[in-house]
C-alpha cells in the first residue's frame, strides 16, 4: 500500500473521544444540568431585573433605556429616604439585640441546668411558627384598645394611659423592631449554642488551670470558638431583615406617614401602581449593601482561616 493510500485511510478513520477525555469531562456532565438550574432561575431574573431597573417600563409596556433617571427619581422622594433610614435602623438595631439575646440564652442554656431541653424547644418556637401567624399575633397584640400589651400596662398600673403602638411615628417603628427581633433571634440561639457545643471542654479546662477567670475564658475561647458563626450568622440575618416583607406589611403596611417603610415594601408599591422600572430600581438600590455585607464576611472568614 503506498503512503498515499495510507494517508487517505487515516484521514477518512472516524473521530473518536479517547477514554481519558471522557472521564474529565464527565464530572462536568454531572454539574451541567445543575449550572443550567441556577442560571435559569437564579443568574437570568437577577441580570434581567437590573436591566429593568435602567428602564421607564410598565405593566402591559415594554417601555425604553431610561439610563439612571429611576434611581434619581427615587433619590429625590422623601419616602425612598425614609425606606433607606428605616431599612438600616431596623437592620442594625434588630441584629444587636437578636445578639445579645441569642448569646445571653445560649450560654444559659449551654449549662447543665434542669430542663434544658425543654427550653431549647421552647425558645425555638417563634422561629417555627409561619411569619404570617406570628406578626399577626403581635398586631393583635399592639391593638390600642383589647390589645394585650394595653392590657398589661394598665391593669397592673406600668402605664395607665391607652398606647397606639402602630398608629403614630415615635412608637411604630420600635413595635416593628420589637416583633422582627421575637421572630428572628431563635436563629441566633440555635446557631451560637451549636458553635458553643463545639467548642472541646479541655480548652476550658486549661484556662481555670491557667487562672482565667470568667470574662477571660469568653474573651479567649468562646468568642474565638464562635467567630466564624457570629460573622455567618450576622450576614444571613442582615440580608432576610433588609430583604423582610411580612414584618412589616402587616403590622404598618409602611406608615403612618412613611415611619416604618423599608426597600420591599415600597418595592411593592411601585408594583401596585404598576411602574416596574422604579420597583426594580428600588430592589437594585439594595444591591450594594448587599455586597458590601458578603465581601465583609467573607473577608473576616478568610482572616480566621489565615
Amino acid at each position: 500500500m503506498s503512503s498515499t493510500d495510507r494517508s487517505i485511510r487515516r484521514v477518512a478513520r472516524p473521530w473518536r473521544i479517547s477514554a481519558h477525555s471522557r472521564a474529565n469531562a464527565f464530572p462536568y456532565m454531572l454539574v451541567a444540568p445543575v449550572v443550567l438550574l441556577i442560571v435559569g432561575l437564579v443568574a437570568y431574573p437577577f441580570l434581567y431585573a437590573i436591566y429593568v431597573a435602567f428602564t421607564n417600563r410598565m405593566v402591559g409596556n415594554d417601555g425604553e433605556w431610561v439610563g439612571l433617571a429611576n434611581f434619581r427619581h427615587l433619590a429625590q422622594t422623601a419616602t425612598f429616604l425614609s425606606a433607606a433610614r428605616n431599612t438600616i435602623v431596623i437592620v442594625l438595631v434588630s441584629d444587636v439585640v437578636k445578639l445579645a439575646l441569642g448569646l445571653g440564652l445560649a450560654l444559659l442554656v449551654n449549662r447543665n441546668i434542669p430542663g434544658r431541653g425543654f427550653f431549647r424547644a421552647f425558645l425555638m418556637l417563634p422561629w417555627a411558627m409561619p411569619a404570617f401567624v406570628a406578626f399577626l399575633t403581635w398586631r393583635v397584640l399592639y391593638q390600642p384598645i383589647g390589645g394585650g400589651i394595653n392590657l398589661i400596662l394598665t391593669e397592673t398600673g406600668i402605664y395607665p394611659h391607652i398606647v397606639d403602638w402602630l398608629g403614630q411615628t415615635p412608637t411604630a417603628l420600635p413595635a416593628v423592631i420589637m416583633a422582627s427581633v421575637w421572630r428572628g433571634f431563635p436563629f441566633w440561639f440555635v446557631s451560637i449554642l451549636a458553635a458553643l457545643q463545639s467548642i472541646p471542654k479541655e480548652l476550658y479546662e486549661a484556662a481555670r488551670v491557667d487562672g482565667a477567670n470568667a470574662w477571660q475564658r469568653f474573651r479567649d475561647v468562646t468568642l474565638p470558638g464562635i467567630r466564624q458563626v457570629l460573622v455567618i450568622t450576622t450576614l444571613l440575618s442582615s440580608i432576610w431583615t433588609a430583604n423582610g416583607f411580612e414584618h412589616v406589611w402587616l403590622l404598618t403596611q409602611g406608615g403612618p406617614s412613611d415611619g416604618t417603610m423599608v426597600f420591599p415594601v415600597l418595592a411593592y408599591f411601585g408594583m401596585q401602581t404598576q411602574r416596574i422600572g422604579e420597583a426594580a430600581a428600588v430592589s437594585v438600590a439594595m444591591l450594594p449593601a448587599m455586597i458590601v455585607l458578603v465581601l465583609m464576611a467573607t473577608f473576616l472568614m478568610q482572616k480566621d482561616d489565615d
